[in-house]
């Protein structure tokens, strides 16, 4: 299950153990069995092959795949540091200070979206900023996704603390020594790994002068056409449809929402201009003024609403963001109903939507805080 770092592999179980980092230490452990059904080693089931010989399989590696199906190909994550590698060369701006702040707070959108944490359901919140407000983990079901699985161990295990707080030390954005640890590391580069192992990167080793550096260039540009498609079509269409992919399938939970957080993302990280790249200047500039208007809308909660009518771009995205939020009230942990004023909450307030809009309004004061 383990291998060396080179082949773009990574441990994603061991005893009971954390994330591990570079010398081997555990940073973080996993949160503490409850019971002694955890205390035992992991089921191993059998099943019996063509030969009659009984084939060893574990369990967790059929529900990490049925996992996978119900998930976008690429994460947030991978999306935005994509749509920040030059194509050919395979590395990101050295002068990008943004882009690794950007990513932790894509790998608490992500999670938020898969339905692991939510904000903690407590009254008082409101009275707290939105970014400020206590997140916790609710399904500890890990997703098969290194980083993601990192940092949920990480906030299952630790104290409880707002989304600006847990994107701040997961950049390693503290003076608090006692923290420290709770820093990812190595995120591009692990981020790039897994675009290998997927099979839209490639690895090659270029000089600069005084050392070597891994490069990643692109391997398969079907994936960042794909994203580059669909960011025209957000900032650049009245009547906004995403035609479904491989890299994000028709039936996905939160398909245009996802893709808003995406660009909102992509725009914090300094790396949205290189998807419009193709447009004229003056349809660039009102494609930057369009990402502003959205997140402004999206980095508020509930969600603010679209001006300019059905002359304005993209405006239909109100109704279908809202029909997406509306077809989430199954998972009813994840779900604030409030049941004396139900006529005024209509629209089904998730907690992990709120999530969403935390992350948002910390990438929206982004350039104050590097």
């Amino acid at each position: 299950m383990a291998t060396a770092s080179g082949s773009g592999l990574t441990r994603r179980r061991g005893a009971g153990g954390g994330a591990a980092d570079e010398n081997g230490e555990n940073r973080v452990s996993s949160p503490a069995p409850r019971k002694n059904d955890d205390l035992r080693s992991p089921d191993t089931q059998y099943e019996s092959g063509e030969n009659g010989h009984k084939i060893a399989f574990d369990p967790r590696d059929i529900s990490e795949s049925e996992e996978r199906s119900k998930q976008p190909k690429l994460t947030l994550m991978e999306e935005v540091l994509l749509m920040g590698l030059k194509d050919k060369q395979g590395y990101l701006s050295f002068w990008n200070d943004n882009i690794s702040y950007a990513l932790r707070g894509c790998i608490v959108i992500e999670l938020a979206f898969r339905g692991r944490i939510a904000m903690q359901k407590d009254t008082s919140r409101r009275r707290f900023p939105l970014a400020d407000r206590v997140i916790e983990v609710i399904d500890e079901t890990l997703t098969g996704e290194v980083l993601l699985d990192e940092a949920l161990k990480m906030m299952k295990s630790s104290e409880k603390m707002g989304v600006s707080a847990w994107i701040d030390l997961m950049s390693g954005e503290t003076w608090n020594l006692m923290k420290i640890g709770y820093q990812l590391k190595q995120v591009r580069e692990r981020l790039a790994k897994g675009l290998v192992d997927k099979g839209i990167l490639r690895t090659e080793k270029r000089n600069f002068l005084l050392f070597d550096m891994a490069t990643h260039p692109v391997a398969d540009g079907g994936a960042k056409d794909e994203i580059r498609r669909r960011v025209r079509a957000v900032l650049t269409q009245r009547t906004v449809v995403l035609p479904g992919s491989q890299f994000l399938p028709e039936g996905i939970e939160f398909r245009y929402l996802r893709t808003i957080a995406m660009l909102c993302a992509a725009y914090a990280a300094n790396v949205l201009e290189n998807a419009l790249v193709t447009l004229g200047h003056e349809a660039r500039e009102r494609a930057f003024a369009q990402v502003d208007e959205l997140l402004a809308e999206y980095s508020q909660w509930p969600f603010g609403k679209r001006t300019g009518g059905n002359a304005a771009i993209g405006a239909n995205l109100d109704q279908v963001i809202l029909e997406e939020v509306n077809n989430s009230k199954d998972k009813e942990l994840q779900l604030e109903v409030c049941v004396r004023f139900q006529r005024c909450y209509l629209r089904l307030l998730t907690l992990y939507t709120q999530v969403v809009a935390a992350c948002l309004s910390v990438f929206t004061r982004l350039d104050s805080l590097l």
